[in-house]
């Protein structure tokens, strides 16, 4: 068949213009809609390979201490040269972690923990109501400030203007996420997960960060007007099934996938979870173009689940701040912990390159 002149052109501007057109498929309406429904069941692997040795060497490692109607936390073990392994807990908190030591005659210091956690789902039904219980010193634990969040002076001050004339607890909760969702952003230069220092956010103003960050100014805006909250440190094990690739990890290499959550406390619902971070991530990093309004159909969906609810492709550490770890040989506290630590004579390890301190973390989905 002979295609005229006129034929020819239309074919070619067709073809310029279907690039484009697939290049904006994304601006199409998304779904996430995490329901609760069964547990998944996985085991997470750190292996760390220490440098060369310098003295004794000693390292921290995250294990799943948290248990709650999202999630079980199983027993942790290990293999490896160590010349001593063991459980140990912060003096502060109670926190659990891996410890390890390694004598100065060790050669190539190797360990291997594995951890097996439970997850699934959190959706809270706002139209059932009950009244929630909860120990008295967890609750004021989960107001006090922290050595990176204050909860008077600027904190105070920002909160009591985010609620505006907000008088119910969820009313609270509800206006201070969408301040957080509406006036910081995800940078992502950032290290890490930041460091959740939010009065220096918020004396300069500038709200970039992580979720270390973002979600420590939620956290710290909701204890200031006297709503108990928290993080949740953890790490992402898992794609997300509702196909946005900033919401889940890859499961045979989760190096970079730590991330932080958040809960508060309400009478009526008991702890709530929260992720105003991972709205302004999908805002920022799901689509080429950035995204500025929480009404974009690819930010929506996420910006409504996520006030009540999370995926559970994710499994939380702890929730402590200011740790104290056990044989640290260095002064201070520890913000939080999430990362692997470790140290030696040279100086501490840097947790945010795992290249350098040599550790990999996998997760591995089972039918337990």
């Amino acid at each position: 068949m002979t295609l005229s002149r006129r034929n020819l052109i239309q074919a070619g501007c067709a073809a310029l213009a279907a690039p484009a057109f697939l290049g904006r498929a994304w601006a199409a309406e998304r779904r996430f809609a995490p329901q609760v429904e069964g547990w998944r069941s996985f085991e997470i692997s750190t292996t760390i390979t220490l440098p060369e040795a310098s003295g004794v060497s000693r390292i921290w490692l995250p294990v799943p201490d948290v248990n709650s109607d999202y999630q079980r936390s199983g027993e942790s073990s290990w293999t490896g040269n160590a010349t001593v392994a063991r459980i140990a807990t912060d003096s502060s908190h109670g926190t659990r972690m891996l410890y390890a030591e390694f004598a100065a005659d060790v050669a190539a210091p190797t360990l291997t923990l594995k951890s097996l956690v439970q997850t699934r789902n959190r959706a809270v039904d706002w139209t059932q109501t009950r009244v929630a219980s909860e120990d008295a010193a967890v609750l004021q634990a989960n107001l006090a400030p922290t050595s990176l969040l204050p909860v008077d002076g600027v904190v105070r001050d920002t909160a009591r203007a985010a609620i505006g004339g907000a008088t119910t607890d969820v009313d609270k909760v509800r206006a201070i996420y969408q301040w957080v969702v509406d006036n910081a952003f995800r940078e992502p230069t950032t290290r890490g997960c930041g460091t959740g220092d939010i009065k220096t956010m918020l004396e300069s103003k500038n709200l970039g960060g992580k979720c270390a960050d973002l979600n420590a100014v939620f956290v710290g805006l909701c204890r200031a007007v006297g709503v108990p909250a928290r993080d949740v440190y953890g790490l992402r094990l898992a794609p997300s099934a509702f196909g946005y690739k900033e919401l889940g990890g890859n499961s045979a290499s989760l190096k970079g996938a730590q991330h932080c959550r958040a809960e508060v406390f309400l009478q009526q619902y008991g702890w709530v979870a929260m992720d105003p971070a991972d709205v302004l991530k999908v805002m920022r990093q799901e689509t080429p173009e950035w995204i500025k309004d929480k009404t974009h159909p690819v930010a929506a969906p996420v910006a409504s689940a996520l006030f009540g609810g999370w995926e559970g492709n994710w499994v939380g550490w702890n929730n402590s701040h200011d740790l104290t770890l056990p044989n640290y040989s260095r002064p201070g506290k520890l913000p939080f912990l999430m990362y692997p630590q470790g140290e030696n004579a040279a100086g501490r390890f840097d947790e945010l390159a795992p290249d350098s301190f040599r550790y990999t973390i996998a997760a591995r989905e089972t039918t337990v």
